[in-house]
C-alpha cells in the first residue's frame, strides 16, 4: 500500500514536532509520499519584507508578491530543508513543486465572488500519476510543496490538503493509497480541548450530522470534505491525526 502523508504549518514550524514526525515518517517501509504547507513561514517572511498578508475566511490571497514569497518559502526553503532531513535520515526524498515535470496541473480559482489571486485549484485526475509511479519503482520518495502551475508559466498558491488529496487520488489510480493528514490534534475532536473526545470514523451520513452540528466547521471542514472526496475516487481510506503518532492506530478515519 503505498502512503500519503500531509503535514500542515503547525508541524512544519515547530523544530521538535517536525523532527520527530521525520523520524517517524522516514522508518515507514514501502512506498510513500509527503506533502507539506508553510503558511506561518511564509506569513513571517511577506511581513520582513514588508508585503502585507491579507486572508478571507482563512485562506491567504495570492497577489505576485506574495506568489513570490510562497514560491521562495514552499518550494525552496521549506522543501530543502525537509528533503535534506529525510536523506540524513536514509530515505531517498526528492523535493517537488506541482511544477516540475508538470505532474500537478491547476487553473486559477475564479475571481468571483471572492479573487483570491494567483491561487489554483487542481484539474480534476489530471495529476501524473505515472511519473509519481516512475519515481516510487526507482525508490524515490516525492516531497510535494503546496504549489501547482496553470502549463502558462505560472505559479499557483494551492491548498495543500487539495494537493495531498490530488496526489493519494492519483496513487490509487494504480495502488491501494492511504491518505494521513497529520497535525497538532489527535484527529477529529467533538470538543477541541477533550483529546478525549475523539471521533475514531466518519463517513459520509455522519459527516452531514457533524457538520449541521458545528463540530466539523472552519479549517477541519475542507480538511474532511476532501477526505471524502478522496475516498469516493478510489483511496482506501483516510486517517487524521497527530504528527506524532503515525506509528501507531490512534485517530479519526474516514470511509
Amino acid at each position: 500500500m503505498i502512503k500519503v502523508f500531509k503535514i500542515g504549518g503547525n508541524v512544519v514550524d515547530n523544530d521538535e514536532a517536525l523532527s520527530k514526525f521525520l523520524d517517524d515518517f522516514a522508518a515507514i517501509e514501502g512506498d510513500k509520499v509527503l506533502i507539506h504547507g508553510g503558511g506561518k513561514l511564509a506569513t513571517r517572511l511577506a511581513r520582513q519584507l514588508g508585503i502585507e498578508t491579507k486572508m478571507i475566511e482563512g485562506r491567504r490571497v495570492t497577489d505576485r508578491d506574495t506568489l513570490d514569497v510562497c514560491t521562495m518559502v514552499y518550494a525552496g526553503l521549506i522543501n530543502k530543508r525537509i528533503v535534506a532531513a529525510l536523506n540524513a535520515r536514509g530515505c531517498k526524498a526528492l523535493g517537488l513543486s506541482g511544477a516540475d515535470a508538470g505532474v500537478i496541473p491547476a487553473h486559477k480559482r475564479s475571481p468571483e465572488p471572492i479573487d483570491f489571486g494567483w491561487v489554483g485549484d487542481i484539474d480534476g485526475d489530471g495529476v501524473d500519476h505515472k511519473f509519481i509511479r516512475h519515481l516510487l519503482e526507482i525508490g524515490v520518495t516525492p516531497v510535494f510543496c503546496a504549489l501547482t502551475h496553470d502549463g502558462q508559466g505560472n505559479m499557483l498558491n494551492t491548498n495543500a490538503d487539495s494537493v495531498a488529496s490530488g496526489v493519494a487520488i492519483a496513487c490509487a489510480r494504480f495502488a491501494p493509497t492511504q491518505l494521513v493528514f497529520c497535525f497538532e490534534k489527535d484527529g477529529v475532536l467533538v470538543d477541541i480541548n477533550d483529546p478525549s473526545s475523539l471521533i475514531e470514523t466518519i463517513d459520509k451520513a455522519s459527516f452531514e450530522q457533524l457538520k449541521a452540528d458545528g463540530i466539523i466547521a472552519a479549517g477541519m471542514l475542507p480538511k474532511v470534505t476532501g477526505a471524502l472526496n478522496a475516498v469516493a475516487q478510489g483511496v482506501t481510506e483516510v486517517v487524521i491525526k497527530n504528527s506524532a503518532n503515525i506509528s501507531n492506530t490512534r485517530g479519526t478515519t474516514i470511509r
